[in-house]
């Protein structure tokens, strides 16, 4: 296949190229690198099926000659980058998934869309089940991510429906894994650059809310299969093993040898920040034969070997 992946310079979208380069297919990456960057994908320059085009998506989407797929994955993604840029990420979840589904289907091409479980805002029902319509404010600070997001699945069925349009809906769940920035503000880089420095960990309120990781090598997997299945409602993919902030810090302080322990400080939480987070992985058991392998303590080793070569090289 040749397939377009954009923001391939991403977290997410850079694993993708790698794994799309390696069954074989062409790959175009396009990214405007506002939080994207080429160091994700400088192992790729020179490679014959690689192509990599700087590009904002809100705006015409030009691409020569035929695409089999296009996987729409630009949007900040963590807080911290959608708080900063909350007009771009509308932009980007509104008018970047139109022209992406327009060259979709100018091009005949199977369309992907990169959603999220914030769709499920604060839920009420847990685990989340792709069923459940949400618990999302629209003006609070996070809606601009929410409904960017929730807008973008409205129009990829829009085009399913009105267009017949081949297209797959993928709800992603917290991933971590190498090439997370260490100041995108998140949780697993904010422990482990703090851990690694020998500072002690700040959690934010008593560290009971919960969250499920996803190592990123299995979220691929799923991403993978899913392009290449023919589902086309939603399907959540993401690890069913949820566990709360204190825990997590302990484990990570526990991987990294550090000894300086945990802090609490008065909860930081915004507004519609969820308190709980699960998948209900039960469709992509079903439809995908997925579900994730790795454990989280395999996973956050990778992920710390990763962040150490990092902070040793100043990267």
């Amino acid at each position: 296949m040749r397939v377009l992946i954009t923001g391939g310079a991403g977290f997410l979208g850079s694993h993708l190229c790698d794994r799309f380069l390696s069954e074989g297919h062409t790959v175009i990456a396009m990214d405007n690198l506002i939080t994207g960057t080429t160091r994700n994908i400088e192992h790729l320059a020179g490679h014959e099926r690689f192509l990599f085009i700087k590009h904002d998506v809100t705006n015409y989407i030009y691409v020569e000659g035929p695409l089999d797929a296009v996987l729409h994955f630009a949007s900040p993604a963590s807080p911290i980058d959608y708080l900063t840029y909350p007009i771009q990420t509308l932009k980007v979840g509104a008018l970047g998934t139109h022209k992406a589904l327009g060259l979709a289907k100018s091009k005949e091409a199977r369309f992907m869309l990169a959603s999220t479980s914030e769709v499920y805002g604060d839920p009420k029902v847990h685990p989340q089940v792709e069923t459940y319509w949400g618990n999302v404010n629209p003006i609070g600070p996070r809606g601009v991510y929410d409904e960017a997001k929730r807008f973008a699945e409205a129009m990829t069925m829009a085009y399913h429906r009105y267009h017949g349009l081949d297209t797959r809906i993928a709800r992603i769940f917290n991933t971590y894994g190498p090439r997370m920035r260490l100041d995108d503000g998140r949780v697993v880089p904010n422990f482990i650059g703090q851990a690694l420095r020998g500072e002690p960990l700040t959690i934010y309120g008593d560290g009971t809310q919960t969250r499920s990781f996803c190592y990123v090598e299995d979220e691929i997997e799923g991403l993978y299969r899913l392009l290449m299945s023919d589902e086309t409602d939603p399907v959540n993919i993401g690890n069913p093993h949820e566990i709360s902030i204190r825990e997590f810090a302990s484990l990570i302080n526990e991987l990294t040898g550090n000894t300086a322990g945990v802090v609490f400080q008065k909860s930081k939480r915004i507004e519609g920040d969820p308190q709980t987070r699960r998948p209900d992985i039960t469709r992509a058991r079903r439809v995908l034969g997925w579900e994730p392998t790795i454990d989280i303590r395999e996973g956050l080793e990778r992920t710390i070997a990763y962040f150490r070569e990092q902070l040793e090289t100043g990267e």
